[in-house]
């Protein structure tokens, strides 16, 4: 069955399924330690639409009512809410437009911001890098809310799950709101590694080759 508020004939459950996720995703970015306040922002697609965490609204007082549902290039879709959408939309909808991510997680964590700051790309110091495509790079750094900012980050994902902001913070992405969650913490273990290890002296960093042997021998889990 569809919903005749909302214009692309998308079933209904999937696309309340979809805000429902969202506005949880947005609690689990305050509950999670990855934001303070309102920053931050997660998407989930939903066939041609995208719905995304409402701007400057505190995510404990977002519900499934509350999360905007927008087409591809950004214009409200028929049934969405009021409110207006975050102002990363943009970039959102650049990394859909990019790869076939199924939600994407942008957050504030503190090492990922400490880090974005120093380094142009995260240096491989553990071979958890290979579970986001290789080590996350830096997206240069222009002000939030900008399509510089979108291309920016976008470019930095080409052929990763994960890459950090300079001065700002990151973007992760996955077939799931999940998926993009989990990328976002291992991303912030391998940026506090990074702090750790620096603070008491020079760390060594994985070769190519070393990464490479890693992704032959088709490691998948957390436990080896």
């Amino acid at each position: 069955m569809t919903d005749p508020g909302i214009d692309t004939g998308i079933d209904t459950a999937a696309v309340q399924a979809a805000r429902e996720a969202v506005a949880a995703g947005g609690r689990r970015l305050v509950d999670e330690g990855l934001v303070t306040g309102t920053a931050g922002n997660v998407s989930v697609r939903v066939g041609d639409l995208v719905a995304i965490s409402p701007s400057s609204v505190p995510y404990a007082e977002v519900g499934p009512e509350d999360v905007c549902l927008v087409h591809p290039d950004g214009s409200p879709a028929e049934g969405s809410t009021s409110r207006r959408p975050s102002t990363e939309t943009g970039l959102h909808l650049s990394v859909y437009a990019a790869t076939d991510a199924g939600a994407v997680v942008h957050h504030h964590g503190l090492r990922s911001v400490a880090v974005s700051t120093v380094v142009d790309v995260l240096p491989p110091l553990h071979y958890y890098a290979v579970r986001l495509g290789g080590a996350p790079r830096v997206a240069p750094y222009h002000r939030y809310g900008t399509p510089e900012l979108a291309r920016a980050v976008t470019e930095a994902l080409a052929d990763r799950s994960a890459a950090l902001m300079q001065n700002h913070g990151a973007v992760t992405h996955g077939a799931t709101l999940d998926d993009a969650f989990e990328r976002a913490h291992l991303l912030e273990w391998l940026c506090e590694l990074y702090v750790t290890a620096t603070a008491l002296g020079r760390p060594r960093v994985l070769t190519d080759d070393e990464l490479a042997e890693v992704v032959a021998s088709r490691y998948g889990g957390p436990t080896a």
